[in-house]
């Protein structure tokens, strides 16, 4: 026995004029900016149907005025317009949301759409999240049509494939599978389809969603896909054999799959010199560990392990700590939370007044603790830097991972020292080897080792030796470029 929405539908196909009108006007009878005209169009009855906040009201009086009203010199206007002829009552309510006018004539047993909706209402600019000093300067927007003329603009390959789906049985958030179908790897094509088609909500709430719905493993702090909101760096992912998901409302792309090596990848090491761009890249990984064991070992040294600093620096270390109440992990704690405390704050107030508090907070509170005699001033030191080198890093996913990370870190340190540190640092070596992003070991390609992906982990080689796409992607197409220096080989150099 057919459902309520199949006898609608049924009704609605079979339904005279009248009829049809009716249950267009029941089906948005919740919307309070549905509309409907009703004309005579040469002693025809007509009726329009669209969402007033959807549609450009510029089009819909022309379409009105010049085609159905017969205003001389606008007779073909209609002819520009995207047009499509349906009975269809699901795909015309879907139109009508979607920003088309609908229109219908007693003599006609069919609706026509007429695509007229709004141009997207924010310009293109560069993402303030993810600024480089050279390269391009564009960035995606909320609108799906926008973001996926953007990657055209970048990449004019006639292979780039789209593949469409929708989300939500209320929201029916759309989403775009990017790929270029002679590069990559097909299985990985099946299963992230699989993986899309598998979601069964009500509604897509934010892309954080959907990246829980496919990622590999939710349960672990290291995060196995790429935000980004840089065309360029979307084109680039492509080109090597990857794939990138789309999702109308965002202007973020989700890229996968990934390593562990790429969230230390930014687009200018690409722009700028091969030796100057493996230095800043290695003293990103160099922050990393920063980041993550210093303040741990402040407190081994402090509490365990005087012998591994100098004399002249273990005599000023515990200068520093004479009179401090609380033991070295309390001490630290205070500072990393109030750190915390003073970052989420800059990032949530106005701009102009987040700059201010970062700064002004930090100074004030930090000279305030220690003539108070609460912290060291040693301390100080080191939770500045661990900071400053948490900031390094381009990739704000893993910029939060490594910012929790060092807590269970100083924890470790506090009861075993740097047993403790080793111990934990083991713990975060075995979860990354275990990891996995869409079926690629995510410490690829140092385990399984490949030293032919070597040129693009660490360091960064010179483009010109880039002949070969990553092999861990197992791509159709191994082979990236013939010779970028050809011209060498033809003088005879």
């Amino acid at each position: 026995m057919p459902n309520t929405n199949e006898q609608t539908r049924l009704h609605f196909l079979s339904g005279n004029f009248e009829e049809k009108i009716r249950i267009l006007k029941k089906t948005f009878q919740h919307s309070g900016d549905f509309e409907y005209r009703e004309f005579m169009v040469n002693e025809t009855k007509s009726v329009l149907f669209f969402i007033k906040t959807r549609i450009d009201e510029g089009k819909l009086n022309d379409f009105i005025i010049g085609n159905l009203l017969g205003t001389p010199g606008k007779q073909d206007y209609i002819k520009s317009l995207s047009t499509l002829e349906t009975g269809d009552l699901t795909l015309i309510t879907d139109s009508i949301i979607a920003g088309s006018i609908a229109f219908l004539d007693e003599n006609s047993s069919q609706i026509k759409l007429f695509a007229v909706g709004q141009p997207p209402l924010r310009s293109i600019s560069e993402p303030s999240s993810e600024s480089i000093i050279t390269g391009a300067h564009d960035g995606f927007v909320e609108s799906l049509d926008t973001n996926i003329y953007l990657l055209r603009s970048h990449l004019n390959d006639r292979k780039l494939a789209l593949q469409y789906h929708k989300i939500g049985t209320k929201s029916e958030t759309k989403i775009a599978i990017v790929y270029i179908s002679d590069i990559v790897n097909k299985e990985k094509v099946e299963e992230i389809n699989k993986r899309i088609t598998s979601i069964k909500v009500d509604t897509i709430i934010s892309p954080g969603s959907i990246v829980e719905a496919i990622e590999d493993d939710s349960f672990s702090i290291f995060p196995q896909l790429i935000d980004t909101e840089r065309p360029d760096k979307v084109r680039s992912a492509i080109l090597e054999g990857r794939i990138v998901l789309l999702i109308d409302g965002s202007p973020m792309a989700i890229i996968l799959p990934v390593t562990f090596f790429s969230f230390f990848q930014s687009p200018d090491d690409y722009n700028s010199r091969w030796i100057p761009a493996t230095f800043i890249r290695i003293l990103r990984y160099l922050a990393c560990l920063i980041a993550i064991i210093l303040p741990s070992f402040y407190i081994a040294v402090i509490g365990f392990h005087y012998e591994v600093v100098p004399d002249e620096l273990a005599i000023t270390m515990k200068n520093s700590i004479i009179g401090i109440p609380f033991p070295p992990l309390i001490e630290a704690m205070l500072m990393e939370i109030t750190i915390e405390l003073i970052r989420e704050a800059g990032v949530r107030l106005p701009k102009p007044i987040g700059q201010t508090i970062g700064i002004v907070g930090g100074l004030v509170i930090g000279d305030a603790v220690v003539k108070a005699g609460l912290i060291s001033n040693v301390l100080v030191i080191v939770v500045a830097v661990t900071a400053v080198a948490s900031f390094v890093l381009p990739s704000f996913e893993m910029t939060a991972t490594i910012r929790m990370l060092r807590f269970p870190l100083m924890f470790m340190a506090s009861m075993f020292g740097f047993i403790g540190i080793s111990f934990g640092l083991s713990m975060m070596l075995m979860n990354l080897c275990r990891l996995e992003s869409l079926g690629v070991p995510y410490l690829s390609p140092v385990a399984p080792f490949n030293w032919q992906d070597l040129k693009d982990t660490i360091i960064r080689l010179p483009m010109w030796m880039y002949k070969m796409r990553p092999i861990y992607l197992k791509p159709q197409k191994e082979r990236q470029t013939e010779d970028l220096r050809g011209w060498k080989h033809k003088h005879g150099k």
